[in-house]
């Protein structure tokens, strides 16, 4: 990817990371998940770790990035578990909570991501 951006003469390739390990945590705001680091200062998360041994460095979380919403009868089948009542749920492999109104008939649910930046790198050519 860093070689495409290369090619069309961008300085900068910016991903949007879904962290691995967020759903272990779904109440952890993702704004402190991402700054959480191990011992040898690495990012908690082994998809950011991923990124950071790659040279991405860490630009922002973003709470909102994906907006998903749907009847309370289809989020029960998404995730597999009733939502008897109005409130918010942890469900399984979500970064967030949902939030479900039984009254309106609908749960939305914002997913977090964690944008990181890579330098473009000239393009290999074969030979």
């Amino acid at each position: 990817m860093r070689a495409l951006a290369a090619e069309q003469g961008w300085a900068q390739l910016i991903a949007p990371v879904r962290p691995n390990w967020k759903a272990r945590y779904p109440l952890t705001p993702i704004q402190r998940y991402a700054a959480w680091t191990r011992p040898d200062g690495l990012p908690f998360d082994p998809w950011l770790r991923v990124h950071a041994r790659l040279g991405g460095r860490i630009l922002r979380a973003e709470p909102r990035s994906l907006r998903i919403n749907g009847t309370v009868g289809e989020w029960e089948g998404w995730v597999g578990m009733a939502l008897p009542e109005t409130g918010r749920y942890v469900f399984p492999e979500g970064l967030a909570l949902l939030h479900v109104d039984r009254e309106r008939d609908v749960g939305l649910y914002h997913e977090p991501n964690i944008w990181v930046a890579h330098d473009a790198q000239p393009a290999r050519r074969p030979g």
